[in-house]
């Protein structure tokens, strides 16, 4: 079944409703299972995924760009690159200076991504992380450079305040430029508050598309952990411990329920009901197996019913 395309926000960009992420690729996965995986993602009707000049620099043995390399190689070997939409990010701390949004940076960034790709544009380039340091004039001057050279199709904001992008769009849109067009933040059903609270009204004013990480809270939202014993199941059970309070298992038991009534497992569910949300585009979520991948693909098409979502907004309220 192929999965229906969803607009990137205010761009001509068709997306799937899900982004695969990239952060596995040189790191839980080598480029043979890197390869693997994505075309089975791509087979099953998904076109989107998103990676990051840093990633996956915290593997040992990494210096960064491994994860745009492996998709590169990908591409390059599967000829495909016009029906993918590949979402990267820079502004991270790749070492020797090589950070920021700053005037100086961008065109060299950019260029070092593309080529790690394999490809000459990116659909959509965004902002990993502030760079106070850098005007909003400077950063929105130099991205529109590289759009207008061809390179970049669109921008896109990760980590930066609600405050910020506001300020960005505000000056492209008095200087004709191009602004930030999508928002990716942290949000699933157990990290909730900052985005709810904090970057919903700027989404809805700006009409941001909303494509968010750790979807499935690096694991917690899958059920796999329900106590320290279960630390030892992955690379990242040990960042499990935050989850593990009087919330983290009202939503597990949520979950649960819902997928009594529906057969669903709690990553699809957790998946779904963000998809149920108005604000949000895609979700980010990563698989290392085909298994994993199958709960991504399903979660697709999974309707849950008023009651469910009801349950698992309330379950997670903060």
């Amino acid at each position: 079944m192929m999965a229906t395309q969803r607009t990137l926000g205010k761009s001509d960009l068709q997306v799937s409703p899900i982004a695969f992420g990239g952060n596995v690729f040189g790191w839980t996965l080598d480029q043979q299972q890197s390869f693997r995986i994505l075309d089975a993602f791509v087979a099953a009707g998904f076109n989107f995924i998103d990676t990051a000049d840093t990633y996956s620099m915290w593997a040992p043995g990494n210096q960064g760009g491994e994860s745009e390399s492996i998709i590169g190689q990908w591409l390059k070997q599967r000829g495909k690159r016009d029906d993918i939409i590949i979402a990267t990010k820079l502004g991270g701390d790749l070492g020797d200076g090589k950070k920021g949004l700053s005037a100086d940076y961008i065109p060299k960034a950019v260029d070092a991504s593309l080529k790690r790709l394999g490809t000459d544009y990116i659909d959509l380039y965004q902002s990993h992380y502030d760079d106070p340091e850098t005007p909003v004039a400077e950063t929105m001057e130099a991205f529109n450079a590289v759009i207008q050279s061809g390179k970049v199709r669109y921008l896109g904001a990760s980590n930066l305040s609600a405050d910020r992008i506001v300020q960005s769009n505000r000056f492209a849109a008095e200087h004709g430029l191009q602004g930030y067009i999508s928002l990716q933040p942290l949000y699933n059903l157990y990290d909730r508050q900052k985005f709810e609270t904090e970057y919903l009204p700027t989404v809805e004013a700006e009409g941001l598309a909303v494509i968010t990480y750790y979807a499935l809270a690096s694991g917690f939202l899958s059920g796999k952990y329900r106590g320290e014993a279960d630390f030892g199941k992955s690379p990242r059970g040990g960042g499990m411990k935050k989850y593990l309070n009087e919330r983290g298992f009202r939503i597990l038991e949520a979950l649960d329920r819902v997928s009594a009534e529906t057969g669903a497992p709690a990553a699809q569910l957790a998946l779904a009901w963000q998809l149920h949300k108005p604000a949000i585009t895609a979700p980010i979520a990563s698989a290392t197996t085909e298994e994993q991948l199958q709960d991504l693909v399903a979660a697709a098409s999974l309707e849950l019913t008023r009651g469910q979502l009801a349950l698992l907004d309330n379950a997670s309220a903060y």
